[in-house]
């Protein structure tokens, strides 16, 4: 029964031609554009989201999300940097999103706070 699977894998595989492609379908060298930078991480009593000069960011918004999901604050985005009093937050992990005018998610990313 093995010499039968054998040969008939071996034949399935001729047939086929299965075989190993030279190059990788997809590339693991994505092209990532950051169009936020988030400073300090891990934070204590501010946190600053530094966006991108070359870019329009006309009614954008950034939202800010505890890790559970809780909506913790949303800033229109208007200039070239926005900075976070974190009085209000408890240490933990916390998501930002910033989203374009459709609201469709841009760029998201995490930050934690230690206080």
């Amino acid at each position: 029964m093995i010499k039968f699977y054998l040969s008939f894998l071996l034949m399935f595989m001729g047939i086929t031609g299965f075989s190993y492609p030279e190059k990788p379908i997809f590339s693991n060298n994505f092209d990532v554009i950051k169009w936020v930078n988030v400073y300090p991480n891990p934070a204590t009593s501010y946190i600053n989201f530094e966006f991108e000069a070359n870019q329009n960011y006309k009614n954008y918004t950034l939202y800010i999300f505890s890790f559970i999901g809780k909506k913790m604050n949303d800033y229109l985005v208007d200039g070239s940097k926005i900075v976070v009093p974190l009085d209000d937050y408890y240490r933990g992990m916390y998501v930002y999103q910033l989203r374009n005018q459709n609201g469709i998610i841009v760029q998201s990313g995490r930050f934690q706070v230690v206080k």
